[in-house]
């Protein structure tokens, strides 16, 4: 795996490692990094990024909060009393649609955006869906955040995947016979939280077993020794 770019983008579930440098740039996340290093030319220098669980998010958020001295807030902790405080510099918001028909947090919301936007300084909003399918129900924040650039975090490749599984085993300290890795993308769902969950459950059988992490182990893991591959 050597030869992977060293960027990458996920959640990562053990000491995670949420740096620029431990991105791994593939097809599934490019338009997002792309739009992250243009935040301060972007429409309202706004940007929202989706993606399932685990796709992702988090870790560009805290790239975008480092790229440009911001804060990362949950939407479910704004309140009025903070955005003035909130709004002195560029501020990255998680998890929007979590605040959906919450009056005094989509109002919350609606303020910092006006006032960021007054100020000149960027916003990040991070989700799951598209931003049209939050569900807010505040008309006037529901319209700046339509009209902010966006960008989706697709479903990996098997290149990402495997990326995504080195540097997780890494992050427990873990290190798999080289059969481990491409056996496991053969029968595993094709996502990072599916990823995320066989390396959690790997780590817990060798723990456990005190064992080493090799085919046999991820085979007893995934309940897969009948299946070809």
């Amino acid at each position: 795996m050597t030869d992977l770019p060293r960027q990458l983008s996920f959640d990562l579930p053990v000491r995670p490692a949420l740096g620029r440098e431990d991105f791994f740039v593939a097809a599934s996340n490019a338009l997002a990094i792309d739009l992250i290093d243009r935040a301060c030319d972007l429409p309202g220098r706004k940007l929202a990024i989706t993606g399932a669980a685990a796709s992702g998010k988090t870790h560009l958020a805290h790239v975008w909060a480092a790229e440009y001295g911001g804060q990362l807030l949950p939407a479910a902790a704004l309140d009025l009393d903070m955005v003035p405080d909130a709004a002195q510099g560029p501020v990255a918001v998680e998890d929007v649609p979590g605040i959906a028909g919450d009056a005094t947090r989509e109002r919350s919301l609606f303020h910092l955006h006006n006032m960021l936007a007054q100020a000149g300084h960027p916003l990040l909003l991070t989700g799951r869906g598209a931003p049209s399918q939050w569900g807010i129900t505040l008309p006037d924040l529901k319209s700046r955040i339509a009209a902010a650039a966006h960008a989706e975090l697709d479903a990996p490749d098997d290149m990402l995947l495997a990326a995504v599984m080195v540097k997780l085993f890494s992050d427990r300290q873990l290190m798999p016979r080289p059969d481990v890795i491409p056996y496991v993308l053969r029968h595993m769902e094709r996502s990072f939280a599916a990823a995320a969950d066989i390396v959690l459950r790997i780590d817990k059988a060798a723990l456990a077993a005190r064992r080493d992490v090799t085919r046999a182990l991820a085979t007893e893991v995934l309940g897969t020794a009948s299946r070809p591959g």
